[in-house]
């Protein structure tokens, strides 16, 4: 190719340890949230940080826009820029809200006691809203939970993801690097407010999320804050240290960095010792391990074709399965609140079922919708 832009149309060479690493905290979010539904002397013990697999995934977007673009901005408009997100980004989160349709009168029960009685033209208007990443005031929730995107719920960090690229296009990919240093301590200092529960501005109120960076996914100040806050941090540290190119080599790195994420996820509520802990916790793994895992990702070789393969399948489920798996979610959660006195082996089997549905469905998504649109709308679209 030799037009600029057709240049600009090629991709660089992946990291490949990288999508893996997206599979696995992926992975990570959907055993955090078939969890969540127990009580608390079970759901602290497994799996219980997996909500952190969201800070995780910005941080990535920091990094991986970094490198991708910063390079690029001599032969692509900013406009150019969006077009290439939204080609990546909305097709999966059309097909998010569609799924969340398609689920949401099946998840009805004590928990969701408004979803037997929502209109339907309520839930498509709803639909509608989300597909054009409009945020839905806590008047408008239909299942009870307050959630601003109720009909699919991780469609919320969706909307910051997006957020995220309109400050990287219209200014931080002006910044350099000592700004760009300068703008990350001062949101390292954000993410301690929230972990450490300074409460520098008096808005910290909500009894049920003190000394963690959990929340963001309901429409109110102290929650908006919350969510750019967890952006912010890990956003700005990715895309630094894509522009630092100083990474870790490690041999079997995506395993170490694997390993690191599941330590991660997998390691018990530290609020039963003191929620100081907990916080204590929490503002380590973003501060110095998200980094830690990013440089080992991007700095390190796969070695062999096996490997490759496994990085390679769950880098192109990650996305597919975190913005279609809640809505089955939902469901279980009905299911395991109206049978919490089924047998044990009874509960595992259903969560492997739910496990295996939100999987299948994503693979089905991913083949047989997304990546065939995304081509046609690389070739009907990108290269006008």
């Amino acid at each position: 190719m030799t037009t600029g832009t057709n240049t600009y149309l090629e991709s660089k060479p992946r990291y490949e340890i990288l999508d893996g690493l997206r599979g696995v905290a992926a992975l990570g979010v959907v055993l955090f949230h078939l969890m969540e539904c127990y009580p608390s002397a079970i759901s602290r013990w497994v799996m219980p940080h997996g909500f952190m697999s969201v800070d995780f995934f910005f941080a990535l977007s920091g990094l991986v826009l970094g490198y991708a673009y910063d390079d690029r901005w001599d032969r692509m408009s900013v406009w150019g820029f969006f077009k290439r997100r939204l080609t990546r980004l909305q097709p999966m989160a059309v097909m998010g809200v569609i799924v969340g349709l398609c689920f949401f009168y099946y998840s009805g029960g004590p928990t969701f006691d408004m979803v037997d009685s929502a209109p339907w033209h309520m839930l498509l208007l709803e639909a509608l809203l989300l597909i054009c990443m409009i945020p839905l005031p806590q008047s408008m929730d239909l299942r009870g939970w307050g959630e601003l995107t109720s009909i699919n719920g991780p469609i919320w960090t969706l909307m910051y993801e997006y957020v995220a690229n309109i400050m990287y296009a219209l200014f931080l990919r002006r910044t350099g690097r000592k700004v760009l240093t300068v703008i990350v301590a001062l949101c390292a200092i954000l993410t301690a407010d929230l972990c450490l529960q300074l409460n520098l501005w008096g808005n910290l109120t909500d009894e049920g999320y003190r000394y963690t960076v959990n929340g963001g996914f309901i429409c109110n100040p102290e929650h908006i804050y919350r969510a750019m806050v967890r952006l912010m941090f890990p956003f700005t540290m990715g895309l630094l240290l894509s522009r630092i190119g100083r990474f870790i080599s490690v041999k079997g790195g995506f395993a170490v960095a694997s390993l690191l994420i599941v330590a991660m996820v997998a390691t018990p509520m530290l609020s039963g010792f003191s929620p100081l802990c907990e916080g204590i916790f929490e503002l380590c793994c973003v501060l110095l391990l998200f980094p830690i895992i990013l440089s080992i990702g991007a700095g390190s070789r796969l070695e062999g074709q096996k490997a490759s393969r496994i990085c390679t399948f769950v880098g192109q489920l990650s996305f597919p399965l975190y913005i279609t798996h809640y809505p089955i979610m939902y469901m279980h959660f009905s299911w395991v609140e109206t049978h919490m006195d089924a047998p044990v082996g009874t509960h595992v089997f259903v969560g492997i079922c739910s496990f295996l549905m939100s999987v299948g469905i994503a693979w089905a998504c991913l083949k047989l919708y997304d990546e065939p649109v995304r081509d046609w709308l690389k070739e009907h679209w990108l290269k006008r």
